[in-house]
């Protein structure tokens, strides 16, 4: 299986940005975000898709709690706010800056339907995406109902290793080069930074990995 977590196997902004277009080309601008900037707050009018030049997006909600539920994690190429497409008048979910140097592309939707109107190729590939979206965020909630916080990682890292990693020709390990931090990781697993540090640290012990900030190796024997 593809990525759960988020989608790698084509960069979106390559294939949808309005800059690819020469009809839109002229008029068409990026956003610049901050950490901690929100690009849109639930509730906000559902009018716009956003495509991300640079950075990271995370897209979330608040339970009537007040807890921040973490959905994804996203990077360069990804596409969010899609729903907009499908009809959605306004958000459910927030979407806000985790990078210094966030950009942004955004996509009116009417801008959006002209495109895929026009374009059947360009259609088929947003409609595939939004599909795609809906059937990893089901079995994302699937694992975070069913399946232990260790159990979570080990299926999380695996995911991490079929779309960051490669095989190392010394050793035949899995190196993982991935632009998620510890707390990136435990939003998406569903636990919290100490406890995903103890867990990383518990499977460093029995010899099942190695990590670093921007790394993981997964030895041979379990990858």
């Amino acid at each position: 299986m593809n990525s759960l977590w988020f989608f790698e196997d084509v960069n979106l902004f390559k294939v949808l940005c309005p800059h690819k277009f020469k009809a839109y080309k002229a008029d068409h601008d990026f956003d610049a975000y901050q950490k901690q900037d929100y690009i849109y707050f639930e509730e906000d009018s559902a009018n716009k898709v956003y495509l991300i030049e640079k950075g990271k997006v995370k897209i979330g909600y608040y339970t009537e709690e007040g807890n921040e539920i973490i959905k994804a994690i996203l990077t360069k190429g990804q596409l969010f706010g899609e729903k907009a497409i499908l009809g959605e008048e306004k958000r459910n979910e927030f979407a806000q800056s985790i990078d210094n140097t966030t950009s942004i592309c955004p996509i009116g939707v009417q801008t959006m339907h002209e495109l895929m109107r026009d374009n059947q190729t360009f259609s088929f590939k947003v409609y595939k995406f939004i599909g795609l979206k809906f059937k990893r965020l089901e079995r994302r909630l699937q694992l975070l109902l069913f399946k232990d916080t260790k159990t979570r990682l080990m299926e999380f890292l695996q995911e991490l290793c079929d779309d960051y990693g490669y095989d190392c020709d010394k050793t035949g390990d899995h190196v993982i080069r991935h632009p998620y931090t510890q707390k990136d990781i435990a939003s998406l697993i569903g636990t919290s930074r100490p406890t995903l540090n103890i867990l990383l640290n518990e499977l460093k012990e029995e010899n099942i990995l190695d990590f670093n900030r921007k790394e993981i190796r997964l030895y041979e024997k379990i990858a």
